[in-house]
């Protein structure tokens, strides 16, 4: 138990996709009292089961999961409504007596979690219209050579072909008269209400969680129903590639074949392409982060040095 001086714990499982960071959590939550707290933002969608790998039924039974299945995949879900969601929640499983695990491999939503929000204008759909636009004229790296010359600190952290994040940068620029970089480092850090054990499950031998990856792409295809899931997606009418759901990997990729883009062979090897390029994303964000305490996710003792690590940040907090 806390003091009431002190801050409760939380522990942030953060990994690449198919580091086992569910199994993990659930050994855990088998020894300690837990509930586990979903950091991923493609489990917030409904409808989108086997792509995202999502956790099973049964898994979910065991151990009391949050943010899973909220929202329709035709609706948006923002940093700003994860952290609010994730602090609420985290404080609700204090209060029952439990410890918060916050699982999963959104980086953006930990570093949102830790960090707090920065106070960077809305999106303006007709300002990004117009850039979408330029985009298409004169190409992603001559977009990104016009933010270098407005913003070079930003520019310098994106590559040429982030065209996602050169827009978000050049709009800013445009709303506010001000470069991203200048903003951010303005903005006042949020004390959060907790502390905080940063776990990270990272590979020892990368390829062996690339033959991880692709064996887990390839059960998706082979009868586990991605092909029919997207299907089913697509059939509602409602949804298009534009929407960040649809965005997720694995979907955009089977959406694209089902347009006839690509034939099987191809939509396999561009699948996991992009699930390894993720992995590659995921592994970079938490390098930027020297307070993790790293396990190997390789490791058949991963779930055990997790325990651990939990039990002296318990001890030491006595």
């Amino acid at each position: 138990m806390t003091k009431p001086s002190e801050k409760p714990l939380i522990v942030t499982i953060m990994g690449p996709t198919a580091a086992g960071k569910t199994a993990a959590a659930l050994a855990i939550a088998e020894r300690i009292p837990s509930e586990i707290i979903s950091v991923d933002s493609a489990l917030v969608y409904r409808e989108m089961d086997i792509g995202t790998a999502k956790p099973s039924a049964a898994e979910r039974a065991r151990v009391p999961h949050h943010l899973i299945d909220i929202l329709d995949p035709l609706e948006a879900y923002s940093v700003m409504q994860f952290r609010q969601d994730a602090l609420r929640l985290a404080a609700d499983i204090v209060a029952r007596g439990k410890l918060p695990l916050l699982v999963g491999g959104t980086m953006l939503y930990f570093k949102g979690l830790k960090d707090g929000l920065d106070a960077l204008p809305q999106a303006d759909a007709g300002l990004r219209a117009a850039l979408d636009a330029e985009a298409a004229v004169i190409g992603s790296p001559a977009m990104h050579a016009k933010l270098a010359a407005l913003d070079p600190v930003t520019a310098a952290r994106l590559k040429p072909n982030d065209a996602q994040r050169i827009q978000r940068a050049l709009e800013i620029i445009a709303l506010t008269g001000q470069p991203m970089s200048e903003l951010l480092a303005k903005a006042p850090k949020m004390e959060l209400p907790f502390n905080v054990l940063p776990i990270a499950l990272e590979p020892s031998e990368r390829s062996v969680l690339h033959a991880r990856i692709t064996t887990r792409f390839d059960a998706m295809l082979e009868g586990g129903g991605l092909i029919e899931e997207v299907e089913a997606l697509r059939a509602r009418g409602d949804l298009h590639l534009g929407l960040p759901s649809m965005r997720c990997v694995g979907y955009r990729q089977t959406w694209e074949y089902l347009d006839g883009a690509y034939d099987l062979g191809e939509l396999r090897e561009k699948g996991i392409a992009a699930t390894r390029q993720l992995a590659k994303r995921q592994l970079t964000w938490l390098r930027s982060m020297p307070e993790r305490h790293v396990i190997d996710c390789l490791a058949p003792t991963a779930a055990a040095s997790i325990l651990q690590q939990i039990t002296r940040a318990s001890e030491n907090a006595r």
